[in-house]
């Protein structure tokens, strides 16, 4: 059986939404085990393995914290995110800041790290990251940016991390399954006031992402990485790299990434290499919640796959098929 496919249903959509003749190449049916009469649509993400963007630390790291506990504490290392110990959170909180300290230096000692390395703690978070509820709505959601003209690619990378599964405000007072602030969801066509709130609704969510994504997000990570010489038209648009720019520009804004970029990454070339300097970078509001957005969903698509994989039923006559063409 091939790893590493993502898959999509080659569905219709009328003349002038957006052009699946962009992306036949990209698209294969698929049956679900539970619902054979109704097949799921998903992108598939070819660069992410190809590439090997799953065998770096990050992503991996992330991995794993979407599957443990909450009740797990993991301590990591900040920069290069290796798990060096698990204990449960329970007994993690009953140390006093000095007792932390203590153990962490402890940690370095034991692993011959730099007295300066950082060293986080982080809890496993597999009952934020519900992704078997997520996984119905995401063929939606492929099909509103599909609709919209917009890279249905993003849909399904936002729906997974996200509120996956869920309706949930954020700590910042972003709202619904494409997780929009008010201000940025009343400026794409919702309304928000006290009365109504149409992030709530998904299918109206998803259209304002969309619109989001194609008029702002994609333009904006264009024009900043013209300024470094790295022109980004056509089909270059689709490498996951540049998805992972424009992905961060929806999540920090594209002031952010500008800054980040302009100031401490100071990129000469698009690429994998860029984008793990971005995640080691800050500057301006781009801190260590914006350096994880990418990660987060690189772990996610590569859970994505194996979800397929785990529900699709005739997948190997399918791929057969793919592989031959």
């Amino acid at each position: 059986m091939l790893r590493g496919l993502f898959f999509i249903l080659f569905f219709a959509v009328t003349s002038g939404t957006y052009a699946l003749e962009n992306y036949k190449k990209h698209l294969i049916e698929v049956t679900l085990h539970e619902q054979d009469t109704m097949p799921l649509n998903f992108v598939k993400t070819p660069d992410l393995f190809s590439e090997r963007w799953d065998t770096l630390a990050q992503p991996s790291f992330w991995k794993f914290v979407m599957r443990m506990s909450p009740g797990t504490s993991i301590l990591n290392v900040a920069e290069t995110r290796q798990v060096l110990e698990l204990m449960p959170l329970k007994d993690w909180n009953k140390l006093s800041d000095d007792q932390k300290k203590a153990y962490r230096d402890t940690l370095r000692i034991r692993h011959d790290l730099a007295a300066d390395t950082r060293i986080f703690m982080t809890t496993g978070k597999s009952d934020f990251f519900q992704f078997d509820k997520v996984f119905p709505s995401i063929s939606r959601g492929v099909e509103v940016f599909a609709e919209n003209n917009t890279d249905p690619w993003y849909a399904q990378a936002i729906l997974m991390i996200e509120s996956p599964g869920k309706i949930a405000y954020s700590n910042v007072g972003a709202l619904g399954p494409f997780q929009l602030m008010k201000s940025v969801a009343r400026n794409h066509g919702l309304r928000v006031d006290k009365h109504v709130d149409e992030r709530k609704d998904f299918d109206k969510s998803a259209n304002a992402s969309a619109h989001l994504i194609r008029t702002a997000c994609i333009p904006e990570a264009r024009r900043i990485l013209r300024k470094f010489g790295i022109v980004v038209e056509g089909e270059d648009e689709y490498q996951l790299w540049f998805r992972l720019v424009v992905m961060h520009c929806y999540h920090a804004g594209a002031g952010n990434v500008n800054g980040v970029l302009s100031n401490v990454v100071k990129p000469s070339a698009g690429g994998q290499q860029m984008i793990t300097k971005l995640w080691q970078s800050e500057y301006g509001g781009f801190r260590n919640a914006s350096q994880n957005y990418s990660q987060l969903a690189l772990a996610a698509l590569i859970i994505l796959d194996d979800l397929i994989l785990k529900k699709c039923s005739d997948i190997c006559e399918y791929e057969l098929r793919a592989e031959n063409n």
